[in-house]
């Protein structure tokens, strides 16, 4: 079994006290946590419990910014990629499934990933929220922009690690209706 990184949608956050009422699945990536997940909780980023497992290691964050960047790095890298039907495919699949299950935030669901290493999987969340997550978002807007263009370069050599991620209304973890 892959250990996988998991993406969900929801109008309230986790809290100590209870998880979202209604929780809608988004996508889950094996083995990592993508480029595209990463700029998909960019924006308003916050630590929260995780709605899986015991520590504080969800990341939720502003659904309608983080859509937002992700489909206007998506037109970046696609104008350098000509007519990729594979890539044509992959963004229509992805933007429409967040328009079907847009929500107010989205919930990144961290805690496989973070414990393949033998570091402190909280320690590991404040990380990726303090460096990673924002150095991915300073990256995309600077090639949004037309100033980052040997990072455009290795994201479209490598586009399917970035965003071909498993997108569906049940993941491995999903929640009750």
């Amino acid at each position: 079994m892959a250990n996988r990184s998991y993406l969900y949608a929801a109008d309230s956050m986790p809290n100590e006290a209870e998880i979202p009422q209604q929780i809608r699945c988004i996508s889950e990536h094996n083995w990592d946590i993508p480029l595209a997940h990463k700029l998909l909780v960019g924006r308003g980023t916050t630590i929260v419990p995780s709605m899986i497992w015991n520590p504080p290691i969800g990341i939720a964050a502003d659904y309608a910014g983080g859509a937002s960047l992700l489909r206007d790095l998506l037109g970046t890298v696609g104008k350098g990629l000509g007519d990729d039907a594979e890539f044509g495919d992959c963004v229509a699949r992805t933007t429409a499934h967040l328009e079907k299950q847009a929500a107010k935030y989205f919930v990144l669901e961290t805690g496989e990933i973070v414990s393949m290493t033998g570091d402190d999987p909280a320690a590991s969340v404040r990380r990726l929220v303090s460096e990673d997550i924002p150095d991915a978002v300073a990256q995309a807007e600077a090639a949004i922009a037309g100033e980052n263009d040997d990072w455009l370069a290795s994201i479209r050599t490598d586009w399917q690690q970035h965003f071909a991620s498993f997108y569906s209304d049940a993941l491995y973890f999903s929640f009750p209706a």
